[in-house]
C-alpha cells in the first residue's frame, strides 16, 4: 500500500489520521533503551588516577601515626602498610621530612578489637573477628586544605582461634593482613576522592 492510500479515519473536527501500526519492540526494550541513557547520562566514573588531586602534588610525607589502643605498635603496623599503597601506587614520592613534602598524610589508630564469630562445644571461640578503625587525613602542606579525610575508617580480618600459641600466631598475621586490607582501601579511595 503506498503512503496515499493508506486508510484514514475521520475525527470529529473533520480532521484525518493515519491508522498506520506501531513497530512492535519487546518488552524489555524500553528498559534497555533508559539503561544505556542512564548510563551514558550519569557522570560517575571511578577515578583511582586520584585526577581529582592537584598535579603539582608530587611529594607526600607519612606522619608517624598516633595509636589510642592498648596495641602495641599497631599504628607501626598500619604506617608501613600505607607507605607500601603509595609506593605501589607511583603517583606520588615518599620524602623523608615535612619540609620536603607538598602533602602530608595523617593517621590514628582509634580502635582495636576482637570478637568472638564461632565457638567450640567447649564455649571456647573457634574463629574472632578483628576490627581496626582509623582516622586519616590528607592535606596540602603549604595551605593546610585537607585533600581527603575519613574519622572512622573501617576494616576487618577473621582468624581461626586454636591453642594459645597457635592463636597468637594467628592473631599477628590477620592483624598483618587487616593493616595491608585496609591500607589499600584506604589509598584507593583517597585517591577516588571518595
Amino acid at each position: 500500500m503506498r503512503p496515499s492510500e493508506q486508510p484514514t479515519r475521520q475525527l470529529s473536527e473533520g480532521k484525518a489520521i493515519s491508522q498506520r501500526s506501531c513497530p512492535s519492540f519487546p518488552a524489555w526494550f524500553p528498559i534497555l533503551v533508559a539503561a544505556i541513557l542512564i548510563m551514558a547520562g550519569c557522570g560517575y566514573r571511578f577515578s583511582p588516577g586520584g585526577e581529582h588531586i592537584d598535579p603539582g602534588i608530587r611529594k607526600v610525607f607519612l606522619e608517624p601515626f598516633g595509636n589510642r589502643t592498648s596495641e602495641a605498635n599497631v599504628e607501626d603496623t598500619f604506617r608501613l602498610a600505607m607507605t607500601d599503597q603509595f609506593v605501589k601506587g607511583k603517583r606520588f614520592q615518599i620524602v623523608d621530612g615535612e619540609d620536603q613534602a607538598d602533602a602530608l598524610f595523617r593517621g590514628t589508630v582509634k580502635a582495636l578489637a576482637t570478637t568472638p564469630l564461632s565457638y567450640r562445644t567447649t564455649n571456647l571461640a573457634a574463629e574472632e573477628r578483628m576490627t581496626l578503625t582509623v582516622e586519616l587525613t590528607f592535606e596540602e602542606r603549604r595551605t593546610r586544605k585537607i585533600i581527603w579525610k575519613d574519622e572512622n575508617f573501617t576494616g576487618t580480618q577473621e582468624y581461626p582461634v586454636a591453642s594459645l600459641s597457635d592463636t597468637e600466631t594467628s592473631r599477628k598475621n590477620a592483624l598483618s593482613k587487616l593493616a595491608n586490607d585496609t591500607a589499600e582501601r584506604a589509598y584507593r579511595m583517597l585517591m577516588s576522592g571518595f
